[in-house]
C-alpha cells in the first residue's frame, strides 16, 4: 500500500508538517515495517530543577528568613533526596564570637537547641571551629552516634542527637571573608547527609549569602525600630547595649511573654564633665525684653497722645497713664509680673481700639500704621532685641555644640565612651569611660589621663571659637568655662521612663548635685564666682587631681594655650558637699588682627574688639 514517493510529495509534505491528513495520504497504515534498536539517553534533572527553584526562591523580596520558608525545606528534601530534614541557622556575633539563636517563626537553631547563645569554641570541636570559623568551609559529620562517643558527648553532639538528628551538614554563610551565621540541615538517618552531598551546596551558596544578608538586614532594622520607640536617639558608644536589649525584647514577644524593655546600666565608669556658659545670659536676656518693651510703649504713648487731642475721652488718658508708669517700672527693673501685666495691657485694652484710634485723624491713622510695621504680625509684640538676642545664643550654641561634636568623635580614638552634651545658654558635656562601655576593652588609667587632657585642650579651643565668631553675630557676650574632676568611679543607667542616663544611688547622686551647683559656688571668703569670663576653673576635691592639671597646665602654657597666671582657691561649702578647690587659669586667645598666630589675653582681646 505504500504510494511512490517523489520530490514533489516530499515539498507537500515539508509544507504540511502539521496536517494530518496530508501524512496519512503518503503513509496509509500498513505501508511500511520499521526493525531495529531504539537508544535513548535518560537524564534526572530533579537536583538540577531544584536548585534552579531554590536560586529563584532566594533572590525574591519577599522570603523573610531563608529557612523559615515552607518551600525551601521542600527544595532541600529534594536536592538530598530524603523526606523529614531539619533545616535551622544559626547567627554569629562577631563582637562577642558566640553563636545566638533568633527566634524566627519558624527558624531554630540545630547548633543552640534550645540555649539562646553559646560561645563558638565551647559550641563546637576543634575540628569544627577551624572549619567553620577560621576556614569558613562545610562541616559535615554523617554519623553523629559515633561523632558523640569520639567526642565524650559534647554540646554539639547532645544537642543533635536530643533532636533525633543523626547526620547534618553545617555550611558557614560568609560575605567579603566575615561570618554571619550557619546554614545548618539535619536528618534522621545515619549517613543521609556527608561531605560529599555537601556539595551540592556550592552552586547555590552565593544566593545563600545574599538572602542572609537581607535578612539579617532586616532583623537589624527591627531592632533599631524598637530602640527608636523605646528609647531616645542613642550614642554609638552604647548602641551595641540597647540591641542586645532590644533582642531580648524581640525573642520575650515572639515566645508569647510579657515583654518589658529594661533599663541599661554601665558600671564602674569615671565621669568627665565641662561646660563653656555665657556670663550674665539672664541679665542678657532681660535687657532685650526691657528694650522691646520700652520702644513698644513709646510708641503705643505717641499714638494716645495724638487720640487725647483729636478726641477727649478719660480712657485715652488713663491708657497714657498706665503706659507712663510700666515705663518708669521698667526702666528701674523687669520682674516677670510687670512684663505680664505690659503684654495684656497692650493685648487686651490697646490693640482692640487701635482701628478705631486711626480715624481719630490723618497722624493718629500714620502713627498706627508706623506701630502695625514695627510689631511682629503673629505675636502682636516688637521682638527686635529679643530676636538679636535668641540668634546670638542660639548661632553660639550651634557652633559651639558642633565643633565638641566633631572634636569627640577624635577623641573616640583615645578609648570608646558615652558621650552627650546639652544646650542652654551656652553647651555643656558628660563623658563616662570604663571598660563596662567600651564593652570588654581593658580599661588603664592612662586613657582617662589622655581623654582629660584632651577635654582641658578643647575647652580651651571652645574658648577662641566662642570669641572668633562674635563679629559676625548682632549681639557681643562674653564666656566663662568650667571643668568638673570627679576622683571615684559611678554607675549610670538608661531610665526607660525617662528616655535619658542618670546616675546610680544614693552616693552616685552626689556628682550630680555637685554638677548643678558648683558653677555658682563662690570663692571662699568672697563674693566672686568661681567661674569668670577669660579665664576656665578646674574644680577637684584631692591633691591629686590638683597635681594631675597642674601637668597639663604647665603643658599648655609651653604651647602658647594657656597664661602664667593660675590661681589656687578653696570654694565656699555648697549644700551637702564641702571640701572643694579649684584651680583657675587664663585663656589665651588667638589674635584677629594678625595672620601669624599670635596670641594674647582676653583683656587685649577685648581692647582690640572694641577698636
Amino acid at each position: 500500500n505504500a504510494p511512490e514517493l517523489t520530490e514533489d510529495c516530499f515539498e507537500e509534505l515539508m509544507r504540511n508538517a502539521g496536517n494530518l491528513g496530508v501524512w496519512k495520504r503518503f503513509f496509509p497504515q500498513g505501508s511500511y515495517t520499521i526493525k531495529g534498536i531504539a537508544i535513548q539517553n535518560m537524564i534526572d534533572v530533579t537536583v538540577d530543577q531544584a536548585i534552579s527553584e531554590l536560586k529563584t526562591l532566594l533572590l525574591e523580596d519577599n522570603t523573610g528568613d531563608v529557612t523559615s520558608n515552607a518551600r525551601v525545606v521542600d527544595i532541600f528534601e529534594t536536592m538530598f533526596k530524603t523526606r523529614g530534614l531539619k533545616v535551622g541557622f544559626t547567627i554569629y556575633e562577631a563582637e562577642d564570637k558566640e553563636f545566638t539563636q533568633i527566634q524566627f517563626a519558624e527558624s531554630p537553631s540545630l547548633i543552640l537547641y534550645n540555649s539562646t547563645h553559646k560561645s563558638c569554641q565551647n559550641a563546637l570541636c576543634e575540628k569544627g571551629y577551624r572549619l567553620l570559623m577560621e576556614d569558613h568551609e562545610v562541616f559535615a559529620i554523617s554519623d553523629v552516634p559515633e561523632y558523640s562517643q569520639a567526642t565524650q558527648a559534647n554540646y554539639l553532639s547532645t544537642n543533635l542527637l536530643e533532636q533525633d538528628i543523626r547526620s547534618i551538614i553545617m555550611q558557614p554563610i560568609a560575605s567579603d571573608g566575615k561570618l554571619m551565621g550557619v546554614l545548618e540541615i539535619g536528618a534522621g538517618q545515619v549517613g543521609m547527609l556527608n561531605s560529599v552531598n555537601a556539595t551540592l551546596l556550592e552552586e547555590v551558596l552565593p544566593f545563600l549569602v545574599i538572602a542572609v544578608e537581607r535578612s539579617i538586614t532586616e532583623h537589624q532594622n527591627e531592632i533599631k525600630a524598637i530602640i527608636q520607640s523605646e528609647c531616645t536617639s542613642i550614642h554609638p558608644s552604647v548602641e551595641w547595649a540597647f540591641e542586645k536589649e532590644a533582642v531580648r525584647f524581640m525573642n520575650a514577644q515572639n515566645s508569647g511573654k510579657r515583654a518589658t524593655f529594661n533599663d541599661i546600666s554601665f558600671h564602674d565608669v569615671v565621669p568627665l564633665y565641662g561646660q563653656i556658659d555665657i556670663v550674665g545670659s539672664s541679665d542678657s536676656r532681660n535687657d532685650a525684653i526691657r528694650a522691646d518693651l520700652l520702644e513698644q510703649l513709646d510708641l503705643v504713648c505717641e499714638i494716645f497722645a495724638e487720640a487725647r487731642i483729636a478726641e477727649k475721652l478719660p480712657i485715652y488718658e488713663q491708657i497714657c497713664f498706665r503706659v507712663t508708669h510700666f515705663q518708669q517700672e521698667l526702666r528701674e527693673n523687669l520682674n516677670a509680673s510687670s512684663e505680664q501685666l505690659i503684654l495684656n495691657l497692650l493685648a487686651q485694652e490697646v490693640h482692640p481700639i487701635l482701628d478705631h484710634v486711626s480715624t481719630l485723624s490723618s497722624t493718629a491713622q500714620q502713627l498706627v500704621v508706623e506701630y502695625r510695621e514695627r510689631i511682629d504680625a503673629k505675636s502682636g509684640f516688637i521682638y527686635n532685641h529679643r530676636r538679636d538676642y535668641d540668634i546670638t545664643v542660639q548661632s553660639v550654641n550651634e557652633q559651639l555644640a558642633g565643633f565638641l561634636d566633631r572634636k569627640q568623635r577624635r577623641a573616640q580614638e583615645i578609648y570608646p565612651h558615652f558621650y552627650e552634651r546639652f544646650k542652654t545658654d551656652g553647651v555643656e558635656h558628660n563623658i563616662y569611660v570604663g571598660s563596662s562601655i567600651a564593652r570588654a576593652r581593658s580599661f588603664n588609667v592612662v586613657y582617662l589621663y589622655n581623654l582629660r587632657l584632651w577635654q582641658l585642650q578643647t575647652m580651651c579651643e571652645m574658648e577662641n571659637l566662642f570669641y572668633q565668631m562674635q563679629e559676625a553675630l548682632p549681639l557681643q557676650l562674653e564666656a566663662a568655662s568650667m571643668i568638673l574632676v570627679f576622683h571615684g568611679t559611678l554607675s549610670i543607667s538608661y531610665r526607660i521612663d525617662e528616655k535619658h542616663f542618670d546616675v546610680d544611688g544614693t552616693y552616685n547622686a552626689r556628682y550630680e548635685v555637685i554638677k548643678k551647683r558648683i558653677d555658682k559656688a563662690k570663692i571662699k571668703g568672697t563674693d566672686e564666682r568661681i567661674t569668670t569670663k577669660g579665664k576656665i576653673a578646674v574644680v577637684y576635691s584631692r591633691t591629686e587631681d590638683e597635681r594631675e592639671y597642674l601637668r597639663y597646665i604647665r603643658y599648655l602654657q609651653t604651647r602658647g594655650v594657656i597664661g602664667d597666671d593660675v590661681e589656687q582657691l578653696e570654694l565656699e561649702d555648697v549644700q551637702g558637699v564641702v571640701g572643694l578647690r579649684a584651680l583657675r587659669f587664663p585663656v589665651l586667645y588667638t589674635d584677629p588682627t594678625t595672620n601669624d598666630g599670635d596670641r594674647i589675653s582676653y583683656e587685649d582681646l577685648i581692647a582690640t574688639t572694641a577698636d
